[in-house]
């Protein structure tokens, strides 16, 4: 079959346009202030909790204030250990809006009246009914269960929001290059993504990525995971050397999110991983497997690195006889009885 005769790959392919019109929603749409806030916390679940993991670190690095992420149902369960007496800002992000942990601690949240709430969506469902501030991206929408196009849009859209009430500008308006860039990367690397995820003489990938890249490396490695059935993990770089680096052999790709500050210390990791046998992908702006070359501020263009990993597991679906649009035991949305 031809990979157009997947969802999954129509959605990586057609993201761009989602990431466009997630920048319009947040330039055009109200925002909070971040002065008006002691703590501001991210949540979701699965991979809109990854995408938190980024989003704290991105506000966090732009507006210098303390944020953090936590699991939608952690939030619920577990309330006592994340929230204090504190005027708190909420971000919650759901592909569905209707992800049952995460409405219900939203509605926790507004019943005992903590602060106000962000949700970052791409259907206008029970979520964003509850929001002081919503920004709903609908060209995300997917009918593929492993999220892919909508994870990409709601983290533009995330990050454009944090640019936004950082009242950096001069960032928001460099994000206007992503979908251009995004376009000529799938163009130029599609092939490269292709080759490594068809090999199945791998049978382990770790995804590597520290400061806001994390969360990113978190949700590739699901990806994998969800859509191949292989084994896959997240690190941060330095913490790879701290026993995971055991598990490296021929049969094991390291992917490598580099980033512009750190990249002598990321590059030497990958390097030691390459001399213990392991094939090595890197990516970053220049000198990499895979080059943006796009000239946009490194704080704002880490989607760029989403692209070509969901390729590389969509194509490992399709090499391992699975339909990537249904991964094994997974629904597009959780639902719970609570």
């Amino acid at each position: 079959m031809q990979p157009t005769t997947y969802h999954t790959y129509n959605e990586i392919k057609t993201q761009t346009q989602a990431w466009a019109q997630a920048l319009d929603v947040v330039r055009a749409s109200d925002s909070p202030k971040v002065g008006d806030y002691d703590q501001v916390i991210f949540t979701g679940c699965g991979s809109t909790y990854y995408l938190s993991l980024s989003a704290a670190a991105i506000y966090q690095e732009l507006t210098g204030l303390s944020a953090r992420a936590v699991p939608g149902g952690e939030l619920l369960l577990n309330s006592q250990t994340v929230l204090t007496n504190q005027k708190t800002l909420l971000v919650a992000i759901s592909r569905s809006g209707t992800t049952t942990e995460t409405v219900k601690a939203v509605e926790k949240f507004k019943a005992e009246k903590r602060g106000d709430v962000v949700v970052i969506t791409n259907y206008n469902e029970v979520l964003s009914h509850m929001a002081d501030f919503n920004y709903v991206i609908d060209k995300g929408q997917e009918e593929s269960v492993a999220q892919t196009r909508s994870f990409a849009s709601m983290y533009v859209a995330v990050t454009a929001l944090c640019a936004k009430v950082a009242g950096r500008d001069d960032l928001l308006s460099s994000m206007s290059d992503l979908p251009k860039v995004g376009e000529a990367l799938m163009a130029k690397y599609e092939a490269y993504a292709k080759v490594v995820g068809e090999n199945l003489n791998f049978d382990r990938f770790y995804f590597l990525g520290s400061g806001i890249r994390y969360g990113l490396a978190c949700e590739v490695n699901l990806k994998m995971k969800e859509m191949t059935l292989t084994h896959s993990e997240p690190f941060h770089f330095l913490e790879f050397r701290h026993g995971p680096m055991s598990m490296v052999n021929e049969n094991a790709v390291v992917v490598g999110m580099l980033s512009d500050a750190n990249r002598a210390h990321e590059a030497k990791v990958l390097s030691e991983m390459q001399m213990l046998g392991g094939s090595v992908t890197a990516i970053g702006e220049s000198e990499a497997d895979v080059c943006f070359e796009s000239n946009v501020p490194e704080g704002v263009r880490s989607v760029l690195y989403l692209p070509i990993l969901q390729l590389m597991a969509f194509y490992r679906s399709l090499a391992k006889g699975l339909n990537p649009d249904r991964p094994t035991n997974l629904t597009a949305v959780v639902k719970l009885d609570f």
